[in-house]
């Protein structure tokens, strides 16, 4: 195979879920236990209490190895990893500063992390609006990408019909639903933190830090829920809208619109 119709490098999404999500949640949730805490209260110290400062280096330390691996072995930046990795620095900086030098959390904690886990989807959000006015919309690397549909083909129809305005009607209208799920994902995010970190005892210095990387390690979880399911589900419904619409537009069935597999 030649250079030029070689694939861009894909990653694993199995890969993306083991280091960016289930690693994180089991250094967070399994570490964080401080063994001088431990030994005071009388409870035996395993190898793996290597305390809340540690687990969260840990955590952190595998999506932004991974992110850096990526770029180095492919020379090309990952959308996906690149989402990843923002937010993995996101979650440091923060907690840099919501852990105060005393060993206490600041109350503010659950306000502030809801903000940081809203705002990445808001900004894809946000991206994948504005980018329809832009030479490369993000709808076309998302869902309508010459990969999967015969655009040269849908094109051409669209033109010899004379449904140019309607064809760009149609595309807008998928952008905004698209772009509709993150803002949904934004949301529901935010909740996610007040529920996860709300319930961190901050009068308590001694297991604030291992509530709050617990509470982190749980909304890690469940926020690639609140990210993926509503964008999975909307993605279906833009997917089936532009397929139906297409075909009104230009005439051809599914199987001439869609790229054969």
């Amino acid at each position: 195979m030649s250079e030029v119709d070689a694939k861009p490098p894909q990653e694993s999404p199995l890969t993306n879920i083991i280091v960016n999500v289930l690693i994180p949640i089991m250094a967070l949730t399994m570490l964080s236990k401080d063994p001088a805490i431990l030994e005071l209260d009388g409870k035996q110290v395993r190898p793996w209490h290597l305390g809340p400062v540690v687990a969260l280096i840990l955590a952190l330390a595998l999506p932004v190895s991974y992110g850096i691996w990526f770029f180095i072995k492919h020379r090309k930046l990952n959308f996906f990893s690149v989402v990843g990795l923002v937010s993995v620095l996101l979650t440091g900086g923060l907690t840099l500063y919501l852990w105060q030098k005393d060993g206490s959390v600041r109350p503010s904690a659950p306000v502030l992390f809801g903000i940081k886990e809203g705002s990445i989807p808001l900004i894809l959000g946000l991206a994948i609006f504005l980018s329809h006015w832009t030479k490369t919309p993000l709808l076309n690397t998302f869902l309508y990408s010459p990969q999967i549909f015969d655009i040269k083909k849908i094109e051409k129809m669209v033109k010899e019909r004379d449904t140019m305005p309607d064809y760009g009607k149609l595309l807008f209208t998928c952008t905004v639903f698209f772009a509709a799920s993150f803002l949904i994902s934004t949301v529901a995010n935010y909740f996610l933190a007040q529920h996860f970190l709300g319930g961190i005892d901050f009068d308590n210095k001694a297991a604030a830090r291992e509530q709050y990387n617990a509470g982190v390690g749980k909304l890690t979880g469940w926020g690639f829920v609140a990210i993926g399911l509503p964008i999975l589900v909307i993605l279906m419904f833009v997917m089936w809208h532009l397929v139906t619409g297409l075909k009104k537009l230009t005439g051809l069935d599914t199987d001439e619109i869609l790229l054969p597999r």
